[in-house]
């Protein structure tokens, strides 16, 4: 009985995808067939839970045959991004207005990501207080201790970590291990390497220019090969995010999330605030908001969707620079920093809210302005080499939680609940490295304004 359910389910599956194929050979924008998508994956993932619950194996068996498609489109973006963020900072330096606009690209690059990132952490700190929190509230169940206990090995590597410690993590000792990804702060190492090389090549178009254009040339025929690829996995986003949104949907135990649904509340406000200032930052940069959102949606829904703002890589820099007008160089430059580099969801909005929850259990007032004033710089310092994909939000927590002495336990109290939230600080994470790179072109005079106004963008770009 239960392998029928399975295949009536994967029947069912099979037929929306070839809905939405049906849908593409009818010319519907790409923006509506990835709502389609998040859409159907949501009713089908709520029937799903309320026919079968959340333990069933006809669940679980049926979710494992989706996540071929889910999971392999993570995969194949994830495939692609330390390549891509090689090659895009390497290949930013070869640009002539980089060259010459270096240093304004990454201090303001920088700058607005790391400025955005003490903001959110103000906005959750307030989310926090305003909504009463108080880690003290929070019980242990059976799988809250297990998290637990799977922290304990983690909090071991990350509690009697420096600054000067992760100052020195950020180092690439062997880039070739960066480029798989070994450690935590593999990315940052790797847009380390490539700046080096980056500027190695700047040194020698001036001495030996005849080499650097041969270098310039090969790097250009990688960049070409490279975003074709990433091209041709964002045509598969419709079919992704159905199977990412039917996992969520039918997976969620949502018993869970309404007993923490004050704190599910307080971290949705904060992060909704926080989006809301992005688009005042936007608008005081004398740009339209609603262009921003209308062209941003479908990298914003498969970042709610796959929870990997490293995944969501190629199509932030596609975005950036077909939807938004910004130009290549400060778009391959400030997007893979935006993967390891003030996240406002993860590495701000977070660990702002569990060290407010956590101060009262250490005796300390989380409403003193010493208090508050440490925990935002702690949390700004604490943001660099944070990765990009999921359990990045753990990560810069039990940095912060450990340096401001704070129990770290309250990481594991929310585990029911931490997926659901992960999908809004992600989305989070990649509006604030998209932000940045449209301030920053539009700061160096390389925004192109007549794109950003275009009505046509990425919907175009994916067609072609």
């Amino acid at each position: 009985m239960n392998t029928f359910l399975v295949i009536v389910n994967i029947f069912i599956f099979l037929a929306i995808i070839i809905g939405l194929y049906r849908m593409q050979q009818k010319h519907v924008s790409f923006s509506k067939r990835v709502f389609a998508g998040l859409g159907l994956g949501i009713l089908f993932g709520l029937i799903m839970n309320l026919l079968y619950g959340l333990a069933s194996d006809v669940t679980a068996t049926t979710i494992e045959w989706f996540s071929i498609v889910g999971s392999g489109y993570v995969k194949l973006l994830q495939m692609i991004v330390m390549p891509l963020v090689f090659i895009s900072i390497v290949g930013a330096f070869s640009k002539v207005k980089l060259s010459n606009n270096l240093g304004k690209i990454s201090f303001f690059g920088i700058g607005i990501l790391l400025l955005t990132t003490g903001i959110s952490a103000a906005i959750g700190i307030g989310a926090a207080l305003g909504f009463g929190l108080e880690g003290i509230q929070l019980q242990a169940g059976e799988a809250e201790e297990t998290r637990n206990a799977e922290l304990t090995e983690r909090v071991a590597t990350v509690e009697d970590l420096t600054i000067p410690e992760q100052v020195l993590s950020f180092i690439p000792a062997n880039p070739f291990a960066d480029l798989t990804g070994s450690r935590p702060t593999s990315t940052i190492a790797v847009v380390i390497f490539a700046s080096f090389i980056g500027l190695a090549y700047l040194g020698v178009s001036r001495k030996q220019p005849e080499q650097a254009e041969l270098f310039a040339k090969i790097v250009d025929a990688f960049y070409a090969i490279i975003m074709r690829i990433v091209t041709l996995i964002l045509r598969l986003t419709p079919y992704g995010v159905l199977a990412l949104m039917i996992k969520v949907a039918a997976t969620s135990d949502y018993e869970s999330i309404l007993n923490l649904g004050k704190f599910v509340i307080a971290s949705y406000a904060a992060l909704i605030v926080m989006f809301l200032i992005h688009l005042l930052m936007i608008s005081l940069a004398k740009l339209n908001p609603v262009t921003y959102v209308k062209k941003g949606l479908p990298t914003l829904t498969f970042a709610f969707t796959s929870r990997s703002s490293a995944g969501t890589l190629p199509l932030n820099i596609k975005t950036q620079t077909d939807g938004y007008g910004v130009s290549e160089g400060v778009a391959n430059f400030v997007g893979p920093f935006g993967l390891s580099i003030g996240q406002n969801g993860c590495a701000g909005i977070y660990p702002a809210m569990l060290a407010v929850m956590a101060a009262p259990t250490a005796g300390i007032n989380p409403l003193e302005p010493g208090f508050i004033l440490t925990l935002i710089i702690v949390i700004i310092i604490s943001s660099f080499g944070v990765a990009g994909v999921g359990g990045g939000a753990t990560f810069a927590s039990l940095i912060v939680l450990s340096v401001l002495n704070l129990p770290l336990v309250i990481v594991g109290l929310l585990i029911s609940v931490e997926p659901l939230i992960d999908m809004g600080r992600t989305a989070l994470n990649v509006s604030g490295s998209m932000l940045s790179g449209i301030l920053t072109s539009k700061i160096t005079g390389d925004l192109d304004e007549e794109v950003y106004n275009n009505k046509k963008g990425l919907d175009e770009l994916v067609e072609v």
